[in-house]
C-alpha cells in the first residue's frame, strides 16, 4: 500500500513540461470476448515493459476500470519518448496494434479505443492533493508541501508572481 501524505501537497518540479497521455477502450459487445481480451490483456503488457525501463519516458500511470471501459493517464517525460515507444518494433506496442488492427477488421465494432494527448510546457500544470497517497503528477514529477507560496491554484500555476 503506497503511503498516505497527511495534509496538503501539490508536485514538485513544475519548472518541467511533461505529456499528459489518456487511453481508454470500451466493450461494446460483451459477448465478443474473443475480439477484446486480447486487446485489454495488451496494456498491462506495455505498462509492465515501461515500468522495466524507465529511460522509455514514462513517468507515471493511473489506471482505472468503469462499467463497460477502461482508462489510463500516462504521465510522459516528453512527446518524443511517447512516439518513439507508440512506433518502435522493438517494444510492445507495435505487435498489439497490428493485432487490434487484425482482431477488430472484420468484429463489427466490438471493441473501442481511443486516446487523446496533451503537450503540457513547463508552468502550465499545478495539483493539490490533501491526505492522499502521491499518485497523478506528484507521483510523475515528485512530491513537496504546499506553502504559503503555493496555496492556491493561482499561486502554483505562477509561483514567481
Amino acid at each position: 500500500m503506497r503511503t498516505m501524505n497527511p495534509g496538503r501537497w501539490t508536485h514538485d518540479r513544475d519548472d518541467e513540461g511533461l505529456v499528459v497521455f489518456l487511453i481508454g477502450m470500451r466493450v461494446n459487445r460483451i459477448r465478443a470476448v474473443r475480439t477484446w481480451l486480447p486487446i485489454a490483456a495488451a496494456m498491462p503488457r506495455m505498462l509492465a515493459e515501461l515500468a522495466r525501463d524507465p529511460a522509455l519516458g514514462l513517468l507515471h500511470v493511473t489506471s482505472c476500470v468503469q462499467g463497460r471501459g477502461a482508462l489510463g493517464v500516462q504521465y510522459w517525460r516528453d512527446l518524443d519518448s511517447l512516439l518513439t515507444y507508440a512506433h518502435s518494433a522493438d517494444h510492445e506496442h507495435r505487435p498489439a496494434w497490428r493485432e487490434f488492427n487484425r482482431l477488430v477488421r472484420d468484429a463489427d465494432g466490438a471493441v473501442g479505443i481511443w486516446h487523446e494527448t496533451f503537450v503540457v510546457p513547463a508552468g502550465a500544470h499545478e495539483s493539490v492533493y490533501v491526505d492522499m497517497p502521491a499518485q497523478g503528477l506528484p507521483a510523475a514529477l515528485g512530491v513537496r508541501r504546499v506553502d504559503a507560496r503555493r496555496n492556491s491554484t493561482r499561486e502554483r500555476l505562477n509561483p514567481a508572481a
